[in-house]
C-alpha cells in the first residue's frame, strides 16, 4: 500500500504535529453566576461545581481563575423576584447590583474581559426574554428597554454586550445606541442562532429565569433549522454584530460550522448548562472519564468552527492544564 494514514499517528509527536484543531484557554470564556448580597457562594444542584456568588467571594474567584489563565467572564445575574416586573426596569436601573459589580469588577481586575446578558427574562416578572403582552412577545416594543440596558451595561464597564433574546433587529438598535452615548468600542456578541433547546434547564435553575407561561419558540430558532441561521448571521453581521454565536454547541456542530464557512465574521458557541451536566451526570455514575469527555466535547466545538467557547468547563479545563 503507498497510502498508509496510520503512518501519520504511529507516535504522540507526529499525531500533535499533524493535528488539526487545537484547544487553548484563549478560546474559552466562563460564564459565572452573580447574586446580590456578601458571602455567597451558593451550589446550584443542577450544575455541580458552580455557584452563584456575591461580588465579595466572586472577585476572590476570579481571581483564582485570572491565575489559571481564564481571561474573559460573562456575567449572568441571579435577580430576586421582587426586583421584577414586566418591562424589566432594574436592568438599567443605576442602582442595580449587577451593574454595580461589573464597576467593582473591572476597578479591580482592569486587564480582564466582560461579556454580559441582554435579554428581558433575568429581569422580567414573566421570564421572557421579550416584552410580553397580551400573550404575545412585542417585538419592536422590546427594542428600546434592550438597548438602555446594553447602554447602562457599557458604561458600567462591559466589554462585549451579548443580546441573547432573538428579537429581530435588536443587534442594529443596540449598535446604534452604544454609538451614540460614546461606546463606539463596545462590542457585540450576538446570538446569532439560538435554538429553542431542551438543554437549558440548569441555567434557568441558576438564574429562576423559566417563563411563568408558554415557552419561548416564537422567538427561539426551531432545532430542525440550519438554514435559517444563514438568514439570521446576514442580519446580524450587517447590523452591526462584531462576533455571532450558535447556541447550544453539541447539537448544533453542523450550525457553526455553515455559519464559518459563510462569514468572515469569528464565530462562538455556547457551551450550554445541559451539555456540562450531562457530562458530571455521567462522570458520577462511572460511564465516561470526566476530564476525556471535556476535552472531546471543547475540541469538538472548535473543530467545527468556533473561535470563542462559552463553557462551564472553563476552570476544570484550566486546572486540567497544570496538573
Amino acid at each position: 500500500m503507498n497510502i498508509r494514514p496510520r503512518r501519520n499517528r504511529k507516535n504522540v509527536a507526529i499525531r500533535e504535529m499533524v493535528q488539526e484543531s487545537r484547544l487553548g484557554l484563549e478560546n474559552l470564556i466562563f460564564p459565572v453566576f452573580l447574586k446580590d448580597g456578601a458571602n455567597i457562594k451558593e451550589e446550584i444542584p443542577s450544575l455541580p461545581n458552580i455557584y452563584r456568588w456575591s461580588i465579595d467571594l466572586l472577585l476572590k474567584e476570579i481571581e483564582g481563575c485570572m491565575e489559571l489563565g481564564i481571561r474573559i467572564y460573562d456575567i449572568f445575574p441571579a435577580v430576586e423576584d421582587h426586583l421584577k416586573d414586566q418591562t424589566a426596569t432594574m436592568s438599567y436601573d443605576p442602582s442595580n447590583f449587577y451593574l454595580k459589580a461589573i464597576q467593582k469588577i473591572k476597578e479591580t481586575f482592569p486587564e480582564l474581559v466582560l461579556m454580559s446578558d441582554v435579554a428581558l427574562d433575568p429581569y422580567s416578572s414573566d421570564g421572557h426574554d421579550g416584552l410580553l403582552r397580551n400573550g404575545k412577545i412585542v417585538n419592536d416594543d422590546t427594542l428600546p428597554i434592550l438597548a438602555k440596558m446594553a447602554v447602562a451595561q457599557a458604561q458600567a464597564g462591559i466589554d462585549i454586550i451579548g443580546p441573547s433574546d432573538m428579537m429581530d433587529g435588536r443587534v442594529g438598535v443596540i449598535r446604534s445606541a452604544l454609538d451614540e452615548a460614546g461606546y463606539t468600542d463596545t462590542s457585540i456578541m450576538s446570538y446569532t442562532a439560538k435554538y429553542a433547546s431542551a438543554f437549558y434547564g440548569p441555567f434557568r435553575d441558576a438564574l429562576n429565569s423559566a417563563p411563568k407561561s408558554g415557552d419561548k419558540k416564537t422567538y427561539q430558532m426551531n432545532t430542525a433549522n440550519k438554514s435559517e441561521a444563514l438568514i439570521e448571521a446576514k442580519l446580524d453581521v450587517e447590523e452591526g454584530a462584531d462576533m455571532i454565536m450558535v447556541k447550544p454547541a453539541l447539537c448544533y456542530l453542523d450550525v457553526i460550522h455553515v455559519l464559518k464557512e459563510n462569514f468572515a465574521t469569528p464565530v462562538t458557541a455556547y457551551n450550554v448548562s445541559g451539555e456540562y451536566a450531562m457530562v458530571h451526570a455521567a462522570a458520577q455514575k462511572g460511564w465516561v472519564d470526566y476530564n476525556a469527555a471535556m476535552n472531546e466535547m471543547l475540541l469538538s466545538i472548535r473543530r467545527a468552527g468556533a473561535d470563542g467557547i462559552l463553557t462551564y468547563f472553563a476552570k476544570d479545563f484550566a486546572q486540567s492544564l497544570v496538573e
